[in-house]
């Protein structure tokens, strides 16, 4: 781990400054990196994902722990600083590139070197996301690795508070959406600290948190199909002040036709003249699940 000054001395060796459109905020404060780290609960036989490598400051404390290490970075600059502190770590790739293809996919190299780094390990080991994440791709990266192809099985990340209050928010909450329902509906989410900007160099204008998430077997076995799931939430989400019934109008081609909905609703005991927001991820989930039991078998 560096301190907030090593930090600026790698910076203006390399002649940057802290790129703030790519949120560079990094994270100087070493008892709440430890906190971040001891709160994954990482051990040798895990795969640690890291996006967001930054100068290479908390993958250092990660690679001491897991088996392997899957750091990525999209400022150049920073990639390299990164590639040089991490030379002998015979654990940690290093990656140059954006994690995301698009909001709706992880870039394929991160896929493939995930997948690659179980390779490496016996059994079955876990994959765990841990990261200072850049707060204008948090919500996309998370949701993408609950969705999958490529999967986690816990978080523990440092974001923006406000997107921290979107993970745990409940149901009629102004900021309960998508994020909370994949979160909820999948395993359990608890903020653990809230960071003040002075956690950071250069401070952000916003407080910050540290957030855990344990993905939860039981719960994805009684999703019957997480892709159609996603179509659901987007769907009622992307109309979230309509009546449910109003949002069907809108129904992409892979979901139940328009006439087929009051069925559903009835099913599932949801009343049609409900809002989105008000819905439980529970019941995204068993809308879902009525829509995968109406749906040809593929």
């Amino acid at each position: 781990m560096q301190t907030k000054r090593q930090i600026q001395e790698l910076l203006t060796f390399a002649g940057v400054a802290p790129n703030r459109r790519l949120g560079q905020h990094f994270l100087v404060d070493l008892n709440l990196m430890r906190l971040v780290v001891d709160s994954a609960g990482i051990t040798a036989g895990d795969v640690v994902l890291e996006i967001g490598t930054g100068t290479a400051s908390l993958t250092e404390a990660l690679a001491e722990r897991a088996g392997q290490v899957v750091t990525v970075e999209l400022d150049p600059t920073l990639a390299g600083i990164a590639r040089s502190r991490l030379a002998e770590k015979v654990n940690v790739q290093a990656l140059h590139t954006d994690a995301l293809s698009n909001k709706g996919s992880m870039a394929p190299a991160v896929v493939e070197a995930v997948e690659a780094a179980r390779t490496r390990l016996p059994g079955t080991p876990r994959t765990l996301l841990v990261a200072n994440l850049p707060y204008d791709v948090a919500s996309p990266i998370m949701i993408n690795l609950i969705k999958g192809p490529t999967t986690v099985d816990a978080m523990c990340v440092t974001v923006q508070k406000e997107v921290a209050e979107r993970m745990i928010a409940s149901p009629g909450r102004r900021d309960y959406g998508t994020l909370s329902i994949f979160l909820q509906a999948t395993g359990k989410v608890e903020m653990l600290r809230t960071l003040p900007p002075g956690a950071f160099w250069p401070p952000p204008q916003v407080d910050s948190a540290i957030v855990r998430y344990a993905r939860d077997p039981a719960k994805i076995s009684n999703i019957k199909d997480l892709s159609l799931f996603g179509a659901v939430v987007s769907l009622f989400i992307g109309h979230r002040r309509k009546m449910l019934r109003a949002c069907v109008k809108a129904a992409p081609p892979e979901l139940p036709g328009r006439d087929l909905w009051p069925a559903i609703f009835e099913q599932c005991a949801v009343d049609p003249t409900r809002r989105p927001e008000e819905l439980s991820p529970d019941q995204y989930v068993a809308v879902a699940n009525a829509c995968r039991d109406l749906l040809p078998a593929s």
